[in-house]
């Protein structure tokens, strides 16, 4: 059985598509079958992964309100062993939608649920904000990974995540973890972030993944040109550090980088 990784922070712009895609797409050329859910009405994980939605496209809003199409949405993406479900703008309906309805923080967990024994892991990634969407990604995770950006508000962003997912293992989902935390958009020319780092590693050091990903262009460029970093340059700085972060993402979960097997 798959696990389950939503992909938040409720602090906007610290790189959770940007980590999702690029991790996801890390773990697919490392052999793992791999599936991204956009959960983001801006669907830019769905365009950062060269998806065109057709007209007749099931997307992520439409597997909420009914969980019985989620195979019909799934996506083959330019990545081998990279799947994904794909977003549109129509997601922001379904926080209307699911406010009447019988057990609404379940409806992407039943559609999961479906799907899980045909990937290894399966990322969610997650509007920034605490609405019922982002509650049925956490709802239906097993661990939430956290994108971190290396600037003097972080700890403040990791602390308000922090309490919502002391409140979502309360209610609705006691078994959920913290994957990790990862920190990212590191700029080694500021002597600022280096004391950020410090400081973040000091408050959690052993959910702190040692792999930093740095501000990269080729990391900033390859959404524009619909295509993770990795099949945009494989050979880029923003490359190796999501490798190596996909590697370190293996080993905490004890899952061979060289196996077929199931994490």
């Amino acid at each position: 059985m798959s696990k389950v990784i939503a992909v938040a922070n409720q602090k906007g712009g610290v790189g959770k598509t940007t980590t999702t895609i690029n991790l996801g797409a890390s773990l697919a050329v490392l052999g793992k079958r791999v599936l991204i859910i956009d959960a983001d009405p801006q669907a830019n994980a769905t365009s950062g992964l060269g998806i065109v939605l057709q007209e007749d496209q099931v997307t992520t809003y439409q597997c909420i309100v009914d969980p019985s199409l989620i195979m019909s949405a799934i996506v083959e993406t330019e990545t081998p062993n990279l799947s994904a479900v794909p977003s549109s703008i129509d997601l922001v309906g379904a926080e209307l939608e699911l406010v009447s309805r019988f057990r609404r923080e379940y409806c992407l967990d039943d559609c999961v649920k479906q799907i899980r024994d045909q990937y290894d892991f399966i990322f969610i990634d997650c509007l920034p904000s605490l609405g019922i969407i982002t509650v049925n990604a956490l709802t239906t995770a097993d661990t939430v990974l956290i994108p971190v950006q290396c600037e003097v508000f972080a700890l403040e962003g990791l602390s308000k995540l922090r309490s919502t997912i002391g409140l979502v293992k309360e209610h609705l989902n006691p078994d959920l973890q913290i994957e990790g935390i990862v920190l990212s958009m590191f700029d080694r020319r500021l002597r600022l972030g280096k004391v950020i780092v410090n400081e973040i590693r000091s408050h959690a050091p052993e959910e702190v993944y040692e792999t930093i990903v740095h501000r990269n262009s080729k990391i900033g460029e390859s959404p524009s040109m619909h295509k993770p970093v990795i099949l945009y340059d494989a050979y880029s700085k923003g490359s190796r550090n999501f490798l190596r972060l996909a590697e370190e993402f293996l080993e905490r979960n004890q899952v061979p980088v060289n196996s077929d097997d199931n994490g």
